[in-house]
């Protein structure tokens, strides 16, 4: 029973983040990105030490937060005077673009 319930929860988590994954445009999102791009660049790659870097980052978490720096459950506050002018869709949009960006890893040797 308990693997059942599990599966089941599995499956409905899957098909809720499914809808997350594709309402974002990252076409859209890249023209928007004008406003991100003096911490985090149009790369994705922080210009700021203070700034994380952002390219590839999963889409679920950039809009997570995103949104969480728009409601004020995550303070900062460059992110907090940016989010009041993005809306759901704007949000969608640069966590789709910045996602997009591929990236490479080289680990030391």
């Amino acid at each position: 029973m308990t693997r059942k319930v599990l599966l089941l929860a599995a499956m409905l988590f899957a098909a809720a983040a499914s809808p997350a994954l594709a309402a974002g445009n990252a076409e859209a999102g890249k023209k928007k990105a004008g406003q991100c791009q003096t911490c985090h660049g149009m790369d994705g790659i922080s210009k700021l030490p203070e700034a994380p870097n952002i390219a590839g980052q999963n889409q679920i978490y950039l809009v997570k937060a995103l949104n969480d720096y728009k409601s004020g459950a995550r303070k900062n506050d460059m992110m907090g005077v940016i989010m009041g002018a993005l809306t759901p869709d704007d949000i969608n949009d640069l966590a789709a673009y910045y996602a997009s960006i591929q990236i490479t890893v080289t680990p030391p040797k």
